[in-house]
């Protein structure tokens, strides 16, 4: 069906006539979408349907539990929260059912329910419930697993689909534009439950495709290679005289800090005329200091600065040296040198005057550009598609290349099959090309050229359910089977390289041996030593932390002036270089949790207050006893998103901590406690707020899990630095860092003591953290849980807890170690099944 929909979008209209009428470009995303929702119709039926039967209103021991504690509030027309305990039904084969009786459990084993003033359950009549309850649920889920797999059908998420489409056609080309941001509610953005599809993203699809095909297809001669050196004195912006620049005989001395676009090196006598990679090499030192000056280069559009992309951060010592980085460019981009950490603002610079300065800057000597740097021409992506297929000018433009065929079908279908494969990531038969290239040919009679009428089928092979959708296809049935070779090779593939599977896999599930214990675990390995891998580092651990939420709140710049966008910078490579350690080396996850070591530059030392880390570049640095970090509670990254840009919330940070860390996250209030709100009337911090607020009962049984963690990190304030004292802009004692008196106040002491729900005392976040490694079991729990979800799109259930308990004990031998963990859960029946 959704090669039938080519007829407004294939490759001749777009060279030789308008695009046809927005009529006839929606049935096209019609019938993309009636076949997109025929697939996952046929997936997902049994499960999410109406119950099998009417159903019959729960009996027995819940029953006379719920007349005993629940009925006299949660029953009838008036139920409080809308909810009726006599509607509850014992149809656990549906997941509508299943969740209201696990709210109902949630609530009752949490202590929010019955409330505090009603008499409470007894302990055992508790458990039995919850014994009850979690068996029916655990037995459903396990009848679904059986029958349909953990996993049904996922589309691939944003991040998937660019890589994919990246190792498919071999080119770099950015298409995050053209496809929304994929999000979740549920943890992790690849999650099957979130990731629908409507006519919008199926246009945004057909778009991505085009552009991306546009890039790898080369019909053009190959282009010139510039290699040039820039003269920062030639700039036309960098005056020699009335500025913030002194030129010198061998450069230019930069004294301040850019704080607009117009204090900042801008490359104006360099512009990329084509797209592709460039090699850039600076040459500079620092000026009137012996200390090294940071500096930042931003990539963008040469008449768009608030369009630039960040390239990277580096510095310049006293003695001259080069800096060299290469970037992938689009057309008419240049660079743009931005000195960072320089304190005299502009306008003072030029009242005293740039040549009567004595205090720090950079030099910047020249620049050298060199690209686009290309190998082979055509290049491989071209290759890739059409082999040495030759090129001959259009006739109707004759700067422009066409791939030619003197056997168009033959050609056709090699091309479609090797290509189909790839793409669909499994062996492909007959019947799987015959349509596309039934579509070719009909092309090719109605007088298209041979590559535009390719170009319709590879834009429909791109937009098939086979390319954006994992199906998982099991080994022999849908009967509780492992899944076939190629499917577990797609699974392992997106789990450690959010991309589709190399040849190396390809060519072992072919073989039918990907699955065979030794070769599974030696293909783990050399997937994580593959630079791809970076892929998990960056997609789980920035949604496992939350570390993707960082710029969403802003610092208050009189609160903590201290912030600067190279520590944020720094913040986030500190988490991502330390969960890679870990990782390398098959370190304890305890670490996480609790490590003598981090990766530090020199600017995040500062901030942590830690001596003798110089330089931008990080490296491994040993923890000081006494210094209050290690493991990721008390990096700066993870400090910055549980909080505001203003104040601390151990609620936040205590739900966060139980979730992301714990594996435990705290019910969600009910709809009567959402409604309350607590007396803090008189409280001045939010210790007092918070004992206000737990002196209602409705919210007590919560927060006496989730407020003890919060609390053991007050002591680390919005952007994660240190502190006794809460900042205060009111009220409270002058401060002075440095010599300089600050804008903001010294105010009341921080508490970061509390008390466990088992009893169990801290006074501080370092005593905390002991008595976290006390269940290392947990730990590992929870995060074979992150990691399950993140790898297979689905959230753990009950039915699968027997299987975690088995990896948590297989890596409990191994020193809970990282990579031993990953490698667990890829043995795992969880992972291998569908």
């Amino acid at each position: 069906m959704v090669v039938q929909c080519f007829d407004a979008v294939d490759a001749k209209d777009r060279f030789k006539q308008p695009y046809c009428g927005r009529t006839l470009w929606r049935s096209a995303m019609f019938l993309i979408i009636v076949s997109v929702i025929y697939h996952l119709t046929l997936s997902s039926r049994a499960d999410e349907g109406e119950p099998k039967s009417a159903g019959q209103p729960a009996v027995g021991f819940s029953t006379q539990f719920f007349h005993s504690h629940c009925r006299v509030c949660h029953s009838g027309p008036e139920s409080k929260g809308d909810f009726d305990v006599d509607q509850l039904l014992h149809e656990f084969d549906n997941r509508a059912e299943r969740q209201k009786w696990q709210t109902v459990l949630e609530q009752i084993e949490s202590g929010n329910m019955p409330p505090e003033e009603k008499p409470r359950p007894a302990p055992r009549d508790i458990q039995t419930l919850s014994d009850w309850i979690n068996g029916r649920v655990a037995a459903a889920q396990a009848d679904r697993n059986a029958s349909q797999g953990r996993v049904v059908l996922r589309r691939l998420n944003r991040n998937e689909y660019v890589n994919t489409v990246r190792d498919l056609l071999g080119v770099e080309v950015d298409l995050k534009d053209l496809l929304p941001l994929s999000t979740s509610v549920t943890g992790f953005d690849n999650n099957a439950d979130t990731l629908h599809v409507s006519a919008y993203l199926m246009e945004s699809y057909l778009a991505a495709a085009e552009r991306a095909l546009d890039a790898a297809i080369t019909n053009e001669q190959r282009p010139p290679t510039i290699k040039q050196r820039y003269d920062i004195k030639d700039e036309r912006t960098v005056s020699s005289t009335g500025s913030v620049y002194r030129h010198l005989d061998d450069g230019v001395a930069i004294f301040s800090t850019a704080v607009n676009a117009n204090i900042q090196v801008t490359m104006w006598q360099f512009m990329s005329r084509y797209p592709g990679e460039y090699r850039f090499r600076i040459s500079g030192y620092s000026y009137q200091t012996e200390a090294p000056v940071t500096f930042h280069v931003k990539a963008g559009p040469m008449n768009a600065a608030a369009q630039q992309y960040l390239i990277g951060y580096y510095e310049m010592k006293k003695q001259p040296a080069v800096v060299e980085f290469n970037d992938q460019m689009k057309a008419r981009q240049t660079i743009r040198i931005i000195a960072d950490g320089l304190k005299i603002k502009p306008w003072d610079l030029e009242k005293i005057g740039v040549e009567n300065y004595t205090g720090p800057g950079m030099v910047v000597q020249w620049v050298d550009v060199e690209g686009p740097l290309l190998g082979e021409w055509p290049p491989s992506s071209h290759r890739r598609i059409f082999g040495d297929l030759p090129q001959e000018r259009d006739p109707d433009n004759r700067n422009r290349l066409e791939v030619i065929s003197m056997q168009p079908m033959i050609d056709a279908e090699r091309i479609l099959r090797d290509f189909a494969g790839r793409a669909f990531r499994r062996s492909v038969t007959d019947s799987d090309i015959k349509p596309f290239l039934v579509r070719v040919e009909k092309k090719l009679a109605e007088g298209y050229t041979f590559e535009q009428a390719i170009r319709v089928g590879l834009k429909a092979v791109m937009v098939s359910p086979d390319f954006l959708f994992l199906r998982e296809m099991p080994g022999d049935s849908v009967k509780a089977v492992p899944l076939g070779d190629f499917a577990l090779a797609s699974r392992l593939s997106y789990f450690l390289w959010s991309s589709m599977p190399d040849e190396e896999l390809m060519s072992l599930a072919a073989q039918q041996s990907l699955r065979q214990p030794d070769t599974l675990w030696r293909q783990v390995d050399r997937m994580l030593n593959d630079p791809r891998s970076s892929a998990l580092t960056e997609n789980f651990v920035g949604q496992w932390l939350a570390l993707r939420s960082i710029d969403d709140t802003a610092p208050d710049q009189l609160l903590y002036p201290e912030f600067d966008d190279l520590l944020k910078e720094s913040m986030g490579k500190e988490v991502t270089l330390f969960f890679e350690e870990v990782l390398k080396n098959d370190l304890s996850l305890t670490n996480f949790v609790a490590s003598d070591f981090s990766m530090l530059n020199s600017r995040l030392a500062r901030h942590y207050g830690i001596d003798g880390v110089e330089g931008i570049g990080f490296r491994k640095v040993s923890l000081p006893p006494d210094i209050h970090r290690g493991g990721v509670l008390t990096m700066a990254a993870v400090l910055k998103v549980t909080a505001n840009g203003t104040t601390t919330s151990p609620i936040l940070r205590g739900a966060w901590v139980l979730d992301r860390i714990l594996g435990t996250p705290p019910p969600k209030p009910t709809v009567d406690v959402e409604a309350v709100e607590p007396d803090i009337r008189g409280a001045t911090t939010i210790r007092e707020q918070l004992i206000k607020h737990r002196q209602v009962a409705a919210c007590a049984a919560c927060h006496v899990k989730i407020d003890p963690p919060g609390f053991a990190l007050e002591n680390f304030d919005v952007i994660g630095g240190w502190r006794e004292n809460y900042r205060s802009i009111g009220n409270g004692k002058p401060v002075r860092v440095n010599g300089e008196r600050m804008r903001y106040l010294s105010g009341p002491v921080v508490d970061a003591s509390d008390v466990l729900p088992d009893g169990r005392t801290f006074s501080h976040i370092d005593e905390y953290k002991q008595l976290l490694l006390d269940d290392k079991d947990q730990l590992a729990r929870s995060l074979v849980g992150k990691l399950i979800e993140y790898a297979t799109g689905a959230r753990p259930t009950l039915a699968d807890r027997a299987e975690i308990e088995l990896i948590v004990a297989n890596v409990r031998d191994k020193n809970y170690g990282l990579r031993s963990l990953i490698q667990e859960v890829v043995q795992s029946n969880i992972f291998q099944y569908k």
